[in-house]
């Protein structure tokens, strides 16, 4: 039997109730853009991740776009971030016409090296900007430090780390903005494309306010340019009655990567480490293939019938969109060695144990 990367059938299968109850009370209202149903959802998101407050947006790219406009970033400023994450991350900062400088990975971690953030800042650093890849927070402390020290803002990109925490701290809530997806394949998922932004200033909360509605201020008053970023009311309702379902399948998930580590145990593949002081929502079980097997893995496991993908063959220094920066092979090599071995494995809350069974067993298989 096959065994899906991921299946949101089961979840939505035992919310319909609730979820066909908030599109009902959507349909009746009338309200299809912001309004209540996004206020509270931002109550229950600003609550969750520990911050002062929330800004629902329309997707996880459009809140790092709108946290690097509420930062007055453009042309000829540079941001600081890794070449090894989704293509969101540097596209955004260029959309902007400003220039993405990366900075190599840390190869246990999968996140930005933190002691090699300060050799890349120069006078045209705008921000820095830590992605908490795969669901374990960045090292925080370091890069917190050193922004600090140099007056750098910081933007987190925790797209796929809702909830994730290094020491007491929830990602998100530790730099000057925290920007989340809640596409359909998060830990927290909206039934189409949403995101927010998580602030604790207030000048930055009042800022994107703004920028969600083309920087209007007052009705038909611009006091800045912004973009249409609204999220559509029945989004934010929908995730209002996930939300409060979010730690028990973190809890599951963190329980599935316990699992693999058992059922995995003494084969080659190189697993995910939880760094010490973090604490991993595993939106990705994501395992290295050493000795340039893994498209021999992947057939294999595609032959078996094991849901997999590859989170991210190109480095973002290597796509010919930016060509212009100059990157070159070879220029981060932990980032290229990790785009040629990664493999993500079947990972969400209602994987059965005979699933997981069932993948490793495909696993030893392949190494049998």
């Amino acid at each position: 039997m096959a065994v899906p990367l991921v299946d949101l059938s089961i979840q939505h299968a035992a919310l319909a109730r609730q979820l066909r109850d908030v599109f009902e009370t959507a349909l009746a209202s009338g309200r299809f853009i912001l309004g209540p149903g996004v206020e509270e959802f931002e109550a229950k998101l600003h609550t969750f991740n520990h911050t002062r407050h929330a800004i629902a947006l329309s997707s996880g790219t459009d809140a790092l776009l709108a946290a690097l406009m509420a930062l007055g970033i453009g042309p000829g400023d540079e941001v600081v971030t890794c070449p090894f994450t989704f293509f969101a991350t540097a596209g955004s900062v260029a959309r902007l016409g400003a220039r993405p400088v990366f900075v190599d990975i840390d190869p246990v971690t999968f996140n930005i090296n933190p002691a090699a953030i300060e050799a890349a800042i120069t006078p045209r650093t705008r921000a820095i900007m830590p992605v908490h890849l795969f669901g374990q927070s960045a090292e925080m402390g370091p890069i917190m430090s050193l922004a600090r020290r140099l007056n750098i803002p910081v933007i987190e990109d925790a797209a796929q780390a809702i909830g994730a925490r290094d020491g007491d701290a929830v990602v998100g809530s530790i730099g000057d903005v925290g920007c989340l997806s809640f596409y359909p394949t998060k830990n927290l998922a909206a039934l189409g494309d949403a995101g927010a932004c998580v602030v604790n200033r207030l000048d930055l909360y009042e800022k994107l306010k703004a920028i969600r509605v083309h920087g209007q201020t007052a009705e038909y008053q611009h006091e800045l340019i912004g973009g249409n970023f609204r999220l559509d009311a029945l989004q934010a309702s929908l995730l209002s009655v996930k939300i409060d379902h979010l730690n028990g399948w973190t809890t599951a998930r963190r329980a599935v990567a316990a699992r693999y580590r058992t059922l995995l145990a003494g084969t080659p593949l190189v697993l995910p480490v939880e760094a010490p002081g973090k604490y991993h929502v595993y939106n990705q079980f994501t395992v290295r293939v050493p000795d340039g097997k893994r498209d021999a893995f992947k057939r294999h496991l595609a032959a078996h019938g094991i849901g997999h993908r590859v989170y991210y063959p190109l480095p973002l220094h290597l796509q010919p969109c930016f060509a212009h920066l100059g990157g070159r092979p070879g220029q981060f090599p932990e980032s290229e060695r990790a785009a040629l071995e990664v493999v993500s494995l079947p990972c969400f809350p209602e994987i059965t144990e005979q699933q997981q069974q069932q993948v490793a067993d495909v696993v030893r298989e392949f190494y049998a």
